[in-house]
């Protein structure tokens, strides 16, 4: 019912995108364990994780996209949800690594040991287990949106000073990670991670099933995101997001509204973090680099504000972009270029590349207006 629900409310951009991606998850892990590497249709493992990461931040740019899109919560604290789903992900699988670490001590990890820590904190606790890892994947950023949310919505803080207080969240918690006491690896982050599940992370079939992986949870992100703005809440949010005060007066609990969805984004861009981690071999503090969560806005804006499909396009484009421009000799211009890119938007398509494309589809198949018959001359 609940699928059926969804499907009913769908347009067809939303389908099409659901298509495409159900496609790739199938496709790119067959072409990489199927073709041989001289086959045309081969995809490397590298070619595969590095559209894996891509598709991690598509994830991310949807769940932003849910809270400023339609909601009018320009959040730019979204990379530390992203960063805490990471680190959660790290720690299970630096648990995994026991004795095969370089000091090979069975309990602690490799940089505890170098810095003398004589036991596990007891924030590790329970990170052997992967299903209480995933629990934390949610609950951990979840649980600082929704606290964080209470406070600023109960206090009506919107707009700039919103914003600027979410900065500054993430900026915090820079700090706070890249000092070595925290017991989270420093500067130097989790790094050399050896199985997922049993699994060696750097398997040819793993990378596969992380690559499949993500692109179902891509989807299922995509589908709770488009639930939610295609239902009755959803009715409310939009209406938050275009008249606030006019919705807190006719008696909707404003601040409510806005937290169910801020902490259900912040849920979603966790997974993302959990699934870029394990694809990229690392999870360090410059994951919380407040720059990252404007790259992520950047993105949004880029695809399309309010259209989920167009946020994920504009993840997987900039992405995209800055892998190829920052391998050449534009390397030092990347940053200048993107915010060049940000400006002509803003300026010239407010819509972002899907709304834009759309409209321009629709003003073509419009039929041209039929010139009104000229008045007969009175005899």
């Amino acid at each position: 019912m609940i699928t059926r629900f969804l499907l009913s409310n769908m347009d067809r951009r939303g389908l099409v995108f659901l298509a495409l991606i159900a496609a790739i998850g199938l496709l790119v892990p067959l072409a990489n364990l199927l073709m041989p590497a001289g086959s045309p249709f081969h995809v490397s493992t590298a070619t595969m994780s590095l559209w894996g990461k891509y598709l991690c931040y598509a994830l991310l740019a949807i769940s932003l996209d849910l809270v400023w899109g339609y909601c009018g919560i320009l959040s730019l604290g979204h990379g530390a949800f992203f960063a805490l789903g990471g680190y959660a992900m790290g720690m299970y699988l630096m648990r995994q690594i026991g004795s095969r670490g370089v000091y090979g001590n069975p309990v602690l990890p490799d940089f505890m040991v170098f810095l003398n820590w004589q036991e596990l904190p007891w924030y590790w606790y329970g990170f052997s287990s992967f299903p209480f890892a995933m629990l934390m994947v949610l609950l951990v950023p979840g649980l600082l949106a929704f606290v964080f949310g209470w406070f600023a919505f109960r206090s009506r803080v919107t707009g700039v000073y919103l914003s600027i207080i979410t900065q500054a969240l993430t900026y915090a918690l820079l700090l706070a990670f890249f000092r070595n006491d925290m017991g989270f690896g420093g500067n130097n982050g989790l790094t050399d991670f050896k199985d997922i599940l049993g699994f060696n992370v750097q398997a040819q079939g793993t990378r596969a099933a992380l690559f499949a992986m993500t692109c179902v949870m891509l989807i299922s992100g995509f589908l709770i995101a488009r639930g939610i703005v295609s239902s009755k809440l959803g009715k409310v949010v939009i209406a938050i997001r275009d008249a606030e005060s006019r919705t807190r007066f006719l008696g909707y609990r404003v601040d409510r509204f806005k937290l169910f969805v801020f902490t259900v984004s912040a849920c979603m861009a966790g997974v993302a973090g959990a699934l870029y981690v394990p694809q990229v071999g690392i999870i360090n503090p410059s994951e919380f680099a407040p720059a990252n969560s404007i790259e992520t806005v950047i993105w949004v804006a880029v695809g399309g504000r309010g259209s989920l499909v167009g946020a994920a396009l504009g993840a997987v484009v900039v992405n995209w972009a800055k892998t190829v421009f920052t391998s050449g000799f534009m390397a030092p211009y990347w940053l200048f270029a993107l915010g060049a890119l940000f400006v002509f938007v803003t300026l010239f398509m407010p819509k972002g590349i899907l709304g834009t494309a759309q409209g321009w589809w629709e003003s073509r198949k419009r039929p041209a207006p039929v010139p009104a018959a000229e008045p007969a001359p009175a005899e």
